[in-house]
């Protein structure tokens, strides 16, 4: 890559990590695989940067990093969870907390969907194209995702879901 390029890509990764580590921490819940998947997803979005760089970067990258944690969950069937919630900077806010934890009660495809239409603030349409499936799975697991997190989390939190 040209000089110009790496640095269209360093600017891009100073603007995006804070968003996408917390993406990646609250599809995890791990801090550790949390940093494991931004890294590997910035890896790729490097090599393609050539082609990404003209168009919307971060949406690839949410793109990725959704896809790569797919493969994980589907490639181990099955997660550790924790009571540990993942990094300070995070774990601040006790609401923040609780939620993470019961995030983690969801199913890994349930956790994305709430994840990208709620922290990401994302439209159905483009949650459906992130994770490559359909416009009614998104609402389909969206709800039941709602439907199970509401009785966890108390009256005031429920609210803000």
């Amino acid at each position: 890559m040209s000089g110009s390029q790496d640095a269209a890509y360093v600017e891009f990764v100073d603007q995006s990590r804070s968003t996408l580590l917390g993406y990646a921490w609250l599809l995890t819940a791990d801090p550790y695989a949390a940093e494991d998947l931004l890294q590997e997803t910035y890896v790729r979005v490097y090599v393609r940067w050539r082609k990404v760089a003209s168009g919307h970067p971060v949406a690839y990258a949410r793109k990725v990093m959704s896809n790569l944690h797919t493969d994980r969950w589907r490639s181990r069937r099955r997660e550790v969870f924790t009571d540990q919630a993942g990094e300070a900077a995070y774990t601040q806010d006790p609401m923040t907390v609780d939620l993470v934890r019961a995030l983690q009660k969801l199913s890994p495809r349930e956790r994305e969907c709430v994840v990208l239409r709620h922290y990401l603030d994302l439209s159905e349409k483009d949650t459906a194209e992130t994770l490559g499936i359909s416009l009614g799975s998104v609402k389909r697991y969206t709800s039941d995702a709602l439907a199970a997190l509401r009785p966890l989390l108390s009256e005031e939190e429920a609210r803000h879901v």
